[in-house]
């Protein structure tokens, strides 16, 4: 899909960098905590979700499970070699996945990752007492609509590299095609209010 019409373009690339920078603070934000950042006590404590109504009305008995891989989740947090690994993951990855979608850089994998991470995070959280949509879900959506939308192209470095990229590495990495067909330029139509 091409967007053509500047002030749409203006509006990805915003788009794309706001949500850059959401990502970036957080990976800073545990980068420079007065204590190191560990995913052990979420992993452990925090994933054995929540329901709403109408699956679970009343008051739920203390300890109960709604999470069916809560399993997973507390069985990583009991090997410190993975847990290690999942702090360097949430960390570096945040900060990698802000920096991608700030400067436009490999937009569509940056995207991708943040997709991905985000719906781990759902998975992990299960956190349905308010209706299934949640900010680890909204996140998800925009991340993987930023993927589709090649939001790299407009005001990103993915635009103004594609032209040195090899075709696979534009296709799935960056934002789609260099806007060529043939070597030449694509002409692109004035859009009127």
């Amino acid at each position: 899909m091409e967007i053509t019409g500047r002030i749409h373009q203006r509006g990805i690339a915003l788009f794309r960098i706001l949500v850059g920078i959401i990502f970036l603070w957080a990976g800073i934000e545990k980068l420079v905590a007065p204590e190191p950042f560990s995913a052990a006590g979420f992993l452990k404590f925090a994933t054995a979700g929540t329901l709403g109504w109408p699956f679970v009305s009343g008051t739920p008995a203390e300890g109960t499970v709604f999470n069916p891989t809560h399993d997973i989740w507390v069985g990583l947090a009991a090997n410190d070699g993975l847990t290690g690994l999942v702090n360097l993951l949430v960390v570096w990855g945040e900060i990698g996945i802000g920096v991608g979608l700030v400067l436009g850089l490999f937009t569509r994998f940056s995207a991708a990752m943040g997709t991905l991470m985000m719906l781990l995070f759902f998975f992990a959280a299960w956190d349905f007492a308010y209706g299934i949509v949640n900010q680890h879900l909204t996140y998800a959506i925009v991340c993987a609509t930023l993927t589709g939308l090649g939001a790299g192209r407009y005001y990103g470095l993915d635009g103004a590299l594609a032209s040195r990229m090899p075709a696979a590495v534009r296709r799935y990495l960056m934002s789609g095609d260099d806007g060529t067909a043939d070597g030449t330029q694509r002409e692109t139509l004035p859009v009127t209010a």
